[in-house]
């Protein structure tokens, strides 16, 4: 999805600020969202496309205004309005209530759930891979020629807009993964064999490479990918 999350090769942000002796959680909310993500994912309300579609739904401008926490916080507003599961207004209603007066609203309970508790436990303590078994051999070698797709998808992709459309050599075959563009549709996993493909800087940023010195790394799955060759020829 083109939008204002895929900052990539983009300029003009500012600096990046380093943070000495930076904690995990600047605040006990960011704990709470944290967890929150284990306790809804695992329970099936949502899968981790979705969950980052939802982000790059968010506006423009409450995106480079807000916190990373608070983007996973929007996104679980996103996801659980539009599910049902969460009434929009009264939502709405409460978070106002909630600014204009913390003490009004009781917090609720910490209740336990015996069969959720392991599931959430797992997927703190180690995540939950997308790694799947694909039957076909993948379409590509280490060392081979390859060039990104020019695509500008209405939805989810993990294909980088500054990367599209550029030449490179396949470093790695890591194996196949769920494709992130249908899952996060809930139009199945289809996973696909994922690439490491090496980019020369010059290829990316043209004049304003490093003269040939450098290079990035970008992990694409199969559909991202075509021959170079075929690609040069179809030119």
């Amino acid at each position: 999805m083109n939008g204002i999350h895929d900052l990539g090769g983009m300029h003009g942000f500012g600096p990046v600020t380093v943070e000495a002796d930076e904690p995990v959680f600047h605040a006990d909310w960011e704990k709470t969202v944290f967890a929150g993500f284990a306790q809804l994912a695992g329970q099936g309300l949502f899968n981790l496309d979705e969950f980052r579609h939802a982000i790059e739904r968010m506006g423009n401008a409450r995106y480079l205004t807000s916190s990373y926490y608070e983007h996973w916080l929007s996104a679980y507003e996103t996801l659980l309005v539009e599910k049902g599961i969460v009434d929009g207004e009264e939502l709405r209603r409460r978070a106002s209530q909630l600014s204009e007066d913390p003490e009004s609203i009781p917090r609720p309970q910490p209740q336990g759930d015996e069969r959720l508790a392991p599931r959430v436990r797992t997927l703190i303590q180690r995540g939950a891979s997308t790694a799947r078994r694909v039957e076909a051999p993948p379409r590509f070698r280490v060392g081979d020629r390859v060039v990104t797709r020019v695509t500008n998808p209405r939805g989810h992709t993990r294909l980088p807009r500054y990367i599209r459309g550029k030449r490179g050599t396949v470093e790695m075959v890591h194996g196949a993964f769920v494709l992130p563009d249908t899952n996060s549709r809930l139009e199945g996993e289809n996973p696909q064999y994922v690439y490491s493909v090496r980019f020369e800087a010059d290829e990316v940023w043209g004049e304003h490479a490093d003269g040939g010195r450098s290079a990035i790394y970008v992990d694409l799955w199969e559909s991202y990918l075509e021959p170079a060759a075929e690609a040069g020829r179809a030119r």
